[in-house]
């Protein structure tokens, strides 16, 4: 339960940002940005403002849920540790994306590539190495008709997948 409270104290820090930086953000914050770095899309002060906090509330919650709901549900206890960084490197993510479109949205210019790309390569890398770890069940992994239905194929699937996502962050991480 310890682990629980950390997600949530981060969780808790994305919507505390939010509603302190609220009343000195630009009605229009960038949501999006180019391949340059340069913003190309933006939302109104509200979505830009709170979506990603409750995004990252909505996928601990789907995330939390998963495994109470899962035919397999006894597999979660043997992979525990793996679930639980996969699940805090998606939050982790979306608070850092959090705090970078913040920043931007009261002033604070930079090119987001240089924070983006390092950041999507780490939890390219992390998921990469936790997966291998993913036993077989009905939601978290890559499940196919094959996987689901041969533990030989599912590892296989698992072993080589965790390789190419850890190559992605490599090779993402040095597209700067």
């Amino acid at each position: 339960m310890k682990k629980e409270l950390v997600l949530i104290f981060l969780i808790i820090i994305s919507f505390a940002a939010a509603f302190f930086l609220y009343p000195v953000l630009p009605d229009r914050i960038p949501i999006h940005w180019n391949a340059s770095g340069q913003p190309d899309d933006f939302g109104s002060k509200e979505f830009g403002t709170f979506f990603l906090p409750v995004l990252s509330l909505a996928v601990y919650l789907l995330m939390f849920l998963l495994p109470k709901i899962d035919p397999l549900k006894k597999n979660y206890e043997s992979f525990e540790n793996a679930y639980f960084w996969i699940r805090s490197s998606m939050i982790v993510f979306f608070l850092l994306l959090h705090g970078f479109v913040l920043s931007y949205g009261i002033g604070y210019r930079f090119n987001i590539n240089y924070l983006i790309i390092p950041l999507i390569s780490l939890l390219f890398a992390v998921i990469g190495i936790f997966l291998p770890r993913i036993k077989k069940n009905w939601f978290v992994g890559i499940r196919t008709p094959w996987t689901i239905q041969s533990e030989r194929s599912w590892e296989e699937t698992h072993n080589f997948s965790g390789t190419l996502f850890i190559a992605a962050g490599i090779i993402s991480f040095f597209g700067i």
